[in-house]
C-alpha cells in the first residue's frame, strides 16, 4: 500500500528535500507552506516523479488548521503514515532586545506547530498501529549557534524543546509509533546561504567531512526514520553536521 507522507515547510530547503526523497522511495505527498509559489513548484516537481502531491497554505502555528488540513488528508487516503515536522524559522535576537510577540512566534512555529501536527495525527496512528513521527531540531539545540555569535536562544529554545518532545511522544506512542528526531548542522539552502557563505571556509575548516551539508543530506536520514523496515530506531536524535566541532 503506497503510503502517505505529510511535510510541514515542505515548499523549498529541507523540506522540499525530505518531501522529494520520500516520494522517490514511494510515498504520496502532502505539503504544508505558507509561500504558494513555492508549493506549486515542488508539487509539480513531485508530480513529475510520478507520486501524488497536493498542497495546503497553512501557518503551522494554527491548531485548527491543522486538525482540519489532517481530517480531509485522512478522510481521502485513510490514517497518515508518516509526519516530518520540519516547518520552522529562526530569530537572532538577543534577550535585551526581543520582545514578547516575537519569542512567543519563534516557539509557535517551531516547537507548537510540531504540536499541533503531531496532535492531529496521532490518534490515526495510534488507531491504525502504525507510523513514523521525525521532528526536525537543529544542532543549535545542542550549541545555542550554529553559524554565528548572534543570538540564537530563542530558536535554540524551541529546538531543543523538540527533543524532550520527541522522548515523551517515543514512550508515549510505542510500540507501534516511531517518533525520531535530527539535528542538522550547516545545511546550505535558500534562505541560509547568504548567512554561511559570508562564514564558509571558517565553518567548513570546523567540519570533518570539509564541506557544508545540503538538503538532501538531512533527507537522507529522515527517509530513513521513516521508511525503512524494519526499525528499532525511536526516542533518537541524530545529528547531521558532518561532524562540527568549531562554530
Amino acid at each position: 500500500m503506497t503510503k502517505t507522507a505529510i511535510v510541514t515547510g515542505g515548499g523549498r530547503g529541507i523540506g522540499r528535500g525530505c518531501a522529494h526523497e520520500l516520494a522517490r522511495q514511494g510515498c504520496n505527498i502532502v505539503l504544508v507552506d505558507l509561500i504558494p509559489e513555492d508549493l506549486a513548484n515542488t508539487k509539480a516537481e513531485i508530480e513529475a516523479m510520478g507520486r501524488t502531491c497536493r498542497t495546503f497554505e497553512a501557518d503551522v502555528a494554527d491548531f485548527a488548521r491543522a486538525h482540519q488540513i489532517v481530517a480531509e488528508v485522512e478522510a481521502e487516503t485513510g490514517p497518515v503514515d508518516v509526519l516530518v515536522n520540519n516547518a520552522g524559522k529562526s530569530n537572532s535576537t538577543g534577550i535585551c532586545e526581543i520582545t514578547e510577540e516575537s519569542f512567543d512566534r519563534t516557539i509557535a512555529i517551531n516547537l507548537k506547530g510540531a504540536f499541533n501536527w503531531t496532535h492531529a495525527v496521532a490518534p490515526g496512528m495510534m488507531k491504525a498501529e502504525a507510523g513514523r513521527i521525525v521532528m526536525m531540531s537543529s544542532l543549535n539545540a545542542y550549541t545555542g549557534g550554529v553559524t554565528s555569535a548572534v543570538s540564537k536562544f530563542s530558536y535554540t529554545t524551541a529546538k531543543a524543546g523538540l527533543l524532550g518532545m520527541t522522548r515523551a511522544l517515543a514512550k508515549e506512542m510505542a510500540p507501534h509509533v516511531l517518533v525520531n528526531a535530527v539535528c542538522p548542522g550547516v545545511i546550505e539552502t535558500e534562505r541560509s546561504n547568504d548567512l554561511i557563505r559570508a562564514r564558509k571556509p571558517d565553518l567548513v575548516k570546523g567540519i570533518a567531512m570539509g564541506r557544508t551539508g545540503t538538503p538532501a543530506d538531512v533527507a537522507q536520514v529522515v527517509a530513513f526514520l521513516c521508511m525503512s523496515e524494519p526499525c528499532f530506531v525511536t526516542g533518537q536524535d541524530i545529528k547531521i553536521d558532518g561532524f562540527q566541532w568549531v562554530i
